[in-house]
């Protein structure tokens, strides 16, 4: 590879200075960095921004893609747990991550999943116990402990998890934290076990507390979960201990911006723009131990180039001194990408989404999930719905808001779980996934049951999707890999995506994103109530609950 040479003004982050600087470039490394005296090109090169947290399945696209659709954005690194695919496929599943990331220029550092399944009351499509995750830690591919949801079992002293975190201590690797709400003497129990990390933080008090426990504390801004404003703050006061991160981010959102854009928000809020690029860059590195160069002599070649410190709009981008991508688009093509998957066939009818009631009832109160957009939590509410032929249906018409919740296992023939949600604002139609945090089985939200039947086999006949279903036509995008990820450039998916996101919106729903928020009405770790393929579930204290609570 011929030498490379730029002259540019340089972010020194180790220094804080940002000095004119000649950079020679050679074999994909940093051969040289001198000052510059003479006339410096446009920009500001400053090293790449890293995602310290990202599950890239849930981008809709694959590695390989995903990487093709950061780039152009500065990004040179991402810290990813592939456990969504892993609660599908198991290994089989983490290896085709591995293999797919393989293909691009891009600095990947993939987690082993501690949670596969997540918990104990939803049915996965597959199982990592703690001899696999031992296993899979002494892969030098492997760089780290993914967040251990199970904050439950670290606090209970289970043996699984324990010997999880025990065979990441063993090989020197992190562990990741997810612990939301998890405070005082519990929440240091928690860091005391060795978990080193949470993306869970909602407020600014919360995000204080864990780090002065010692956590490094990751600001998330995804398409669901959106905690930048809340937590900012943290990073004029604990600067050292703060990372940016997106945890799920749909690909309309990566279309328009990532790291780079949280960087650009902090700097317009007053943080100093060395303790922006700190947590943007510099910080992940550190933690992890990543591949990726921050700007020294001997590191890898990796860099961005941005017009300005207050933009950060992204001229070019840098890796192992490769230019992959100019004026905000990567320099590759879409590649070809093998599809792997496990669905089960099927279809289902409205009787089977009967919720069951009295028949001598004329009304009962239900439990009803209440959904917070742009977070992960959910409230708990009990409303009371009507009862007609021994079933409890919600209020229809005049903007009612109570509506269908279904989770149907796509692995194994089984009744759909079917609760009550508000919030979604769904006039009428529905809307389905098969994205569901964490063990990925169908979801699909309805004001009645011939609708959720639709949505629900649409999903099933494409083997994995999001559709909506306005009650005469049903648009699918189709998630061949795993049920997860499209085979599509990433511009296409997020043309689709942000199609069906519209109609969802023309049918009545308020949400910013009702897909994503969507994909985590299963998330049984997240408080306060959500649904599993097994039932409704209380996530404060890990129990099933009943959804019809009393008749009248």
């Amino acid at each position: 590879m011929p030498s490379l040479v730029l002259r540019h003004r340089v972010v020194d982050l180790h220094s804080r200075t940002i000095v004119p600087c000649e950079i020679r470039m050679q074999d994909g490394r940093i051969e040289s960095i001198s000052p510059w005296n003479g006339p410096v090109d446009p920009g500001v090169l400053i090293p790449g921004f890293v995602d310290a947290h990202v599950h890239v399945e849930s981008t809709m696209m694959p590695p390989s893609e995903f990487a093709r659709a950061v780039v152009g954005h500065g990004t040179v690194g991402a810290v990813s747990d592939p456990h969504e695919i892993a609660n599908v496929l198991g290994e089989p599943g983490i290896e085709f991550m591995l293999r797919d990331a393989a293909r691009r220029n891009f600095h990947f550092h993939f987690g082993c999943p501690s949670c596969v399944p997540a918990t104990p009351f939803e049915t996965a499509g597959a199982t990592l116990d703690s001899v696999a995750v031992a296993r899979l830690l002494k892969d030098p591919r492997m760089g780290y402990l993914s967040e251990m949801m199970n904050w439950p079992g670290v606090l209970q002293g289970d043996a699984e998890v324990l010997a999880k975190i025990s065979a990441a201590k063993a090989v020197g690797k992190p562990v990741d934290g997810h612990a939301p709400r998890l405070m005082g003497e519990q929440a240091r129990r928690y860091v005391a076990a060795g978990i080193t990390t949470d993306h869970e933080c909602v407020s600014l008090g919360e995000a204080r507390h864990k780090a002065q426990c010692g956590m490094s504390i990751l600001i998330r801004e995804g398409s669901a979960a959106r905690n930048f404003e809340a937590l900012w703050p943290l990073l004029k006061e604990r600067p050292e201990q703060c990372m940016f991160c997106t945890d799920d981010a749909h690909p309309d959102v990566l279309r328009v911006g990532h790291i780079n854009t949280l960087v650009a928000r902090a700097v317009s809020k007053g943080i100093d723009v060395m303790d922006a690029l700190r947590a943007a860059c510099m910080n992940p590195v550190l933690h992890y131990g990543l591949a990726c160069g921050l700007l020294r002599v001997g590191d890898s070649a990796d860099a961005a180039l941005v017009e300005d410190l207050e933009s950060f709009k992204v001229i070019r981008t840098w890796i192992h001194g490769e230019v992959v991508a100019n004026n905000g688009h990567a320099v590759w093509s879409h590649m070809p990408v093998e599809v792997v998957n496990q669905f089960r066939s099927d279809s289902f009818q409205a009787r089977d989404f009967i919720v069951r009631a009295p028949a001598s009832a004329a009304s009962v109160v239900v439990r009803v999930i209440d959904p917070v957009d742009g977070e992960l939590v959910t409230g708990e509410r009990f409303e009371s719905v009507p009862v007609r032929e021994s079933a409890a249906e919600p209020v229809t018409g005049n903007h009612a808001d109570v509506a269908f919740l279904t989770v149907v296992n796509r692995y194994n023939t089984a009744p759909p779980a079917v609760a009550f949600i508000r919030g979604f604002g769904l006039q009428q139609g529905a809307i389905a996934a098969s994205v569901a945090h964490d063990c990925h089985n169908v979801v699909a939200v309805a004001g009645n049951r011939k609708n959720l039947a639709t949505a629900v086999n649409a999903i099933f006949a494409s083997r994995g999707g999001l559709a909506v279903c306005d009650g005469t036509q049903t648009h699918v995008l189709p998630l061949p890999i795993a049920g997860l990820m499209s085979d599509q450039p990433f511009q296409h998916i997020a043309q689709e995506y942000e199609r069906l996101t519209s109609l969802a919106h023309r049918l009545g729903s308020p949400l910013r994103a009702p897909f994503m928020t969507l994909n985590f009405m299963a998330l049984l770790v997240i408080p306060s109530l959500k649904l599993s393929d097994r039932g409704l579930f209380d996530g404060q204290h890990f129990r099933f609950v009943q959804v019809v609570e009393s008749a009248s």
